[in-house]
């Protein structure tokens, strides 16, 4: 069995890193409403697959967007 460790392109990976630092101030710039923190923890999830790499959800349905060698 391989396991995937890094199952999203760069591309992708710096999409995901834009979005993440537009979400992540929400609650600053709008108040702590609900809607405001769950923009931030999509921000932060974002951030950590676009650091990562790793898609959790990709990793769960067996996908990827990189190039294969």
């Amino acid at each position: 069995m391989k396991i995937i460790v890094n199952n999203q392109n760069k591309t992708e990976r710096i999409v995901r890193f834009i979005i993440s630092i537009f979400l992540l101030p929400a609650p600053i710039i709008y108040g702590y409403t609900i809607f405001s923190i769950m923009q931030m923890i999509v921000g932060g999830i974002l951030l950590f697959n676009a650091i990562s790499g790793m898609c959790a959800i990709y990793r769960i349905f067996g996908l990827s967007t990189c190039k294969i060698n």
